[in-house]
């Protein structure tokens, strides 16, 4: 993009203003040093070459410009956002021309990097040294971008390697670890050998390049914190760490596992508490301090750990899948809950067992692992229990991380508690995310390898349906012109029974089913309700909705499949509210045309597939919920349209399930190889 002509706004100038003369005041009370003590002399030899170095150790170098007397003129690249403007303003104040412009790295979207490179080649054929940082945000960090050998290829100048480090210095937790810079150090200024690219290079030269771009910037980078005898590992980006191998264990991890082991003297209290509110499966109570309820049976085991119901129903294709692919292979699951282990106990195949999952102190971790042995292990979406993994991986048990999901406040506090995040994170072999963003949160938290494969939700059969129990239903509603409210949390019901005396004014024998998310709130849903005016069923007393009924509440498990498979249309729950929804792809297995309120985050990929191909209808109130239930139930057009949009969003997410179990195939041990139980 051409150099900015625009007046910065003013606090961008003045932070701007700040910073330069905070710069200079940092060279001016610093020991300077050289390498090569000639390097200005290399620098003007060079003139005009592009100036490279790894994104957040750039603070001081626009200072560099000011130590060769400014012999040359020099621009650099910055982003065009306003927040940028303070960035923008510093390098105005060393006589730096500012190119906006940013790469797109691998979110495959332009920020004005196709525009700046065309300026950045336009300047260093016009005689400008151009400065920029390899690595694009928001990483991966230290990982050399294409944009850089592209100039180099087209303008035909070399790429100088540099660095700058000081003694003393503050590394925020960010991507990049950003460096400032403190005042009375030890300040280094390092330039690398310039390191030129062909002009007939194609993608595997420009490739060879690249690769000779990073290794010369973290050669400078190393010898710049050498010469002033900082530590290099406090600015080193942990993503970047650890990509050679795990991290090493941290205060706070030790601290964790050490106070989870004192807190274990008290897990009999709170597995008590827990059956009392109806949580635990007392018959079944060693298992959560690992001891086993089942031997281990002889051959390969996968141990695949999912937190609850909808973890569960993702991973059942995959363990079938698992079991198809190799008969001398055998599947522990593992679960929180009593609703997972009842679908686990109902729909896991031969040669699949499952446990509870062992509760995460280290004492029962290791009863756990000494028990099962388990060849590889597989935690799902976001289920992260640092004893279990740490012990596994100790043991060199092969872990992933599947379907691999994580919000952004999760992705926050992980990055901040970094003395955590990277030990765990580094420890899986392989994660496979749900996107391309996630894949990147997921790389910056210290995962090494990771790859974007898509949902396992997408790809997982619709619940299952009780089809006596769907004919029984059928008959008792006799026709009548159905809403399925299902995965509700409080207070959406309420928003659906102002919604279902709307409805009904318009359609006299239509019917609410609501099916609450907690079956336990059922009670509480049908008190609300009758207060209310309205006629109500209560599946978790045997009744059936009869010719008066207005609203029949579902609080039983495992008949969603049996709902959806009743209804034309389902609203689905935890969107009316900040929840972040439910997933929808359920409904749509079974044909019914799926109604969201506006808080869908949690199944982001899923609604805006869905929205987009008008496969799915957003409602924010009563009003908005009864007209589309109306429309729908009146207009035969309007529904076929969203099922059919619906179909086409759910085959452009497809595919995750084919992609993970062959990942998973791989981390197993060769049936030549497999490990017996002792």
């Amino acid at each position: 993009m051409a150099p900015s002509p625009q007046r910065e706004p003013i606090i961008g100038r003045y932070i701007g203003l700040f910073g330069a003369r905070y710069m200079r005041y940092v060279r001016a009370t610093s020991e300077v040093i050289l390498d090569p003590p000639h390097a200005v002399e290399i620098a003007n030899a060079s003139h005009p070459f592009i100036l490279a170095m790894w994104h957040g150790q750039f603070v001081l170098q626009p200072t560099l410009h000011d130590l060769n007397g400014r012999e040359f003129r020099v621009a650099a690249i910055a982003a065009r956002h306003n927040d940028a403007a303070a960035i923008r303003s510093l390098l105005g104040e060393f006589d730096i021309e500012v190119v906006q412009g940013a790469g797109a790295n691998e979110r495959k979207k332009d920020r004005g990097g196709v525009y700046a490179l065309r300026a950045a080649v336009r300047l260093l054929k016009g005689g400008s040294t151009f400065s920029m940082t390899a690595d694009v945000p928001p990483g991966p960090a230290r990982k050399g971008g294409t944009g850089i050998v592209s100039i180099a290829k087209y303008a035909r100048r070399p790429i100088v390697p540099f660095a700058v480090a000081t003694s003393r210095f503050i590394a925020l937790p960010t991507w990049s670890r950003m460096t400032i810079n403190l005042p009375y150090s030890k300040l280094a200024y390092v330039i690398g050998e310039p390191i030129w690219v062909p002009e007939d290079a194609d993608e595997a030269a420009l490739e060879v390049a690249r690769r000779k771009v990073e290794d010369g910037l973290n050669t400078v980078t190393e010898r710049a914190y050498k010469l002033v005898g900082a530590d290099i590992r406090r600015v080193t980006p942990r993503a970047a760490e650890g990509t050679k191998g795990p991290a090493s264990e941290g205060l706070a991890l030790k601290a964790y596992r050490g106070a989870t082991a004192a807190i274990g003297l008290g897990a009999p209290l709170l597995l008590n508490l827990r059956a009392r509110q109806g949580k635990e499966d007392a018959t079944r109570r060693g298992e959560r301090y690992g001891e086993a309820s089942l031997p281990r049976p002889e051959g390969p085991l996968l141990w695949m750990h999912a937190a609850s119901v909808g973890e569960t129903n993702a991973v059942l294709p995959v363990i079938e899948r698992l079991l198809a692919e190799r008969d001398d292979l055998t599947v522990l699951l593992t679960t929180g809950t009593l609703t997972s282990a009842a679908l686990a106990k109902r729909w896991l195949p031969p040669r699949a067992l499952h446990q509870y999952v062992v509760l995460d102190v280290p004492e029962y971790v290791r009863r756990f692992l000494d028990h099962w042995k388990p060849d590889a292990g597989v935690f799902v979406e976001s289920e992260i229990w640092p004893n279990l993994i740490i012990e596994a991986s100790r043991r060199g048990v092969a872990l992933a991380l599947v379907n691999a999901r994580m919000s952004p406040r999760s992705a926050r506090r992980w990055r901040w508690l970094s003395g955590l995040s990277l030990p765990l994170f580094s420890r899986f072999d392989l994660v496979l995310a749900q996107n391309d963003l996630l894949a990147r949160t997921l790389k910056r938290l210290g995962a090494r390898r990771v790859e974007a494969v898509g949902n396992l939700k997408i790809d997982a059969p619709p619940p299952v349906v009780d089809a006596i129990e769907l004919d029984r239903l059928r008959q008792a509603l006799d026709g009548r012109p159905t809403l399925v409210a299902a995965s509700t949390h409080d207070p959406e019901e309420e928003t659906i029974a102002e919604a279902h005396r709307l409805i009904s004014a318009r359609l006299p024998r239509f019917c609410t089913i609501i099916a609450p998310r907690h079956p336990g709130r059922g009670k509480a849903v049908a008190t609300m309700l009758r207060g209310k005016g309205l006629n109500v069923a209560v599946r978790s007393h045997g009744e059936r909705p009869g010719p008066d009924t207005d609203v029949f509440v579902v609080d039983t498990i495992g008949e969603l499949g049996t709902l959806y498979a009743l209804t034309d249309i389902a609203f689905v729950g935890g969107s009316l509210i900040p929840h972040g929804g439910q997933n929808p792809v359920e409904a749509i297995g079974h044909g019914a045309a799926v109604l969201t309120g506006p808080h869908w985050t949690n199944f982001r990929d899923f609604y805006r597939a869905l929205l987009r191909h008008k496969g799915a209808r957003e409602v924010r109130s009563a009003e908005e919920l009864a007209t589309a239930v109306v429309e729908l139930l009146t207009e035969e057009s309007k529904l076929a349209e969203m099922r059919t949009g619906a179909k086409a969003a759910l085959k452009s997410l497809s595919g995750a399930l084919d992609r993970t179990v062959a990942a998973l195939l791989g981390m197993l041990p060769e049936p030549s190889r497999v490990r017996r139980a002792s």
